[in-house]
This record gives C-alpha cells, sequence and structure tokens, in this order.
C-alpha cells in the first residue's frame, strides 16, 4: 500500500510541477513582450512559490486520507498531522499506526525526501529564469529612462530655441514700433501674435514628432525582445 500511494504521488508532484513551470514560463513571455513591469515578475515569482507549497499540501492530504480509508488512524486530523510529520521527516508527532503498520512512516518520510529534492531542483530553475527576466527588464528600463531623459532634453532645447525667438520677434516689434502711428503700433502687435503663434505651432509640432520618435523607438526595443523570445524557443 504504501509503495502504491508513493508512486501515485511521485506521478503526482511530477504533473503539478510540469504544470508550475509551463505557467512560470508562458508568463514570462507575457512579461517580456510587454513595458517593464519589476513588480509584476515578482508577484509571478511568489506564485509559482507558492503553487509548489500547495502541491506539497496536497500530498500531505494524500497520505492522510489514504491512511484514514484503510483505518489505521481514525481521525482525520490525527492522520495529517502525522502524515505531515512524517513527510516532512520531523517524527515528533505521538499519533501513531499499529505495531505493523510503523514501516509506513518511513515510506511517507522516502515520499517527502523525494519531493522536497524535486521541487528544490525545479525552485533552482524558477529563481534562475526569474533572474534573467528581472535583467532584461531592468536593462530595458534604464533604456527606456535614457530614451525619456534624451527626448526631455529635446523638448527643453526646442522650448529655449522657441523662447528665444519670441523674445527676438518682440524685440523688433518694440524697435518697429518706435515713432509710428496708433494703427500701425496695432499691425504691428498683430503681425508680432502671428508670428509667435507660428512659432508655438512649430515648437508643438517638433515635440510630437520627438514624442513619436521615443515611442517608435520603444517599439523597437520590445520588437527586439520578442526576437530573442523566438530565438530562445528554436534553440
Amino acid at each position: 500500500m504504501g509503495a502504491a500511494v508513493l508512486v501515485f504521488i511521485a506521478l503526482f508532484h511530477g504533473a503539478g510541477l510540469h504544470w508550475i513551470l509551463v505557467q512560470q514560463t508562458r508568463a514570462e513571455k507575457r512579461l517580456r513582450l510587454g513595458k517593464p513591469r519589476l513588480f509584476a515578475a515578482a508577484v509571478q515569482f511568489g506564485w509559482s512559490v507558492f503553487l509548489m507549497l500547495d502541491l506539497h499540501i496536497a500530498e500531505i492530504f494524500i497520505w492522510a486520507f489514504a491512511l484514514n480509508r484503510v483505518g489505521l488512524i481514525v481521525r482525520a486530523a490525527d492522520a495529517i498531522y502525522f502524515c505531515a510529520n512524517c513527510y516532512t521527516t520531523l517524527g515528533m508527532g505521538r499519533v501513531d499506526v499499529g505495531e505493523h503498520w510503523r514501516l509506513v512512516s518511513s515510506i511517507i518520510g522516502i515520499s517527502g525526501l523525494f519531493t522536497f529534492a524535486w521541487t528544490t531542483s525545479a525552485l533552482v530553475d524558477v529563481v534562475a529564469s526569474n533572474r534573467r527576466l528581472v535583467d532584461q527588464m531592468e536593462e530595458e528600463r534604464i533604456q527606456q529612462i535614457r530614451m525619456r531623459f534624451a527626448l526631455q532634453k529635446q523638448e527643453w532645447v526646442t522650448m529655449k530655441t522657441e523662447r528665444q525667438a519670441e523674445r527676438s520677434a518682440k524685440a523688433k516689434e518694440r524697435v518697429a514700433a518706435t515713432g509710428v502711428s496708433l494703427r500701425q503700433k496695432f499691425k504691428l502687435w498683430r503681425e508680432e501674435r502671428r508670428q509667435i503663434a507660428e512659432l508655438r505651432i512649430e515648437r508643438q509640432a517638433e515635440q510630437e514628432d520627438l514624442r513619436r520618435q521615443e515611442r517608435m523607438k520603444e517599439r523597437e526595443l520590445w520588437a527586439k525582445s520578442v526576437s530573442h523570445i523566438e530565438e530562445t524557443d528554436l534553440q
């Protein structure tokens, strides 16, 4: 009976770990395709670890169910407590099975050692994969910060040039308005307003063009990430 449950738990644990790793891989691919989200990567890593913990808890319940159905331990709570102690190789519980069934506790301990070692190897892969994902996100985030800083710098230069052009237009208007009639001053003022409006429209158009170029660079960065993922999958 112990060998049968041990084999079943090994198959159950393998299937569960495979599903967790597949979900982790799919989530990492989705995170690589979008904007860098470090918090989402941390949540996904924690969720994978939580699922691994749930897998071990489920296996303890499987052992407890088997012992309870066989009749070795009548109370379900005592069966869970006994199996948890044996599964984690603590052996500190006061609950025990019959004299002819004591070998079951050793088999439960073997199943725990086997599945914990299996989980540890899978967890190493999850940690390494998450580390690569975080490194990629950090690199993309740094590149985005640099691109946005360059965009802000270009926008500032554009605004400074536009303000200098406005001051130059106002200075010219003041010089031209010296010694002319009120009507001519009004015409000069209107011409100055028109030039300033044109300068501001040009500045806004230039800033929009800079933002469009920055968005195109971000899309190129994401496209490189997608191509890298596809090349990795092909390898």
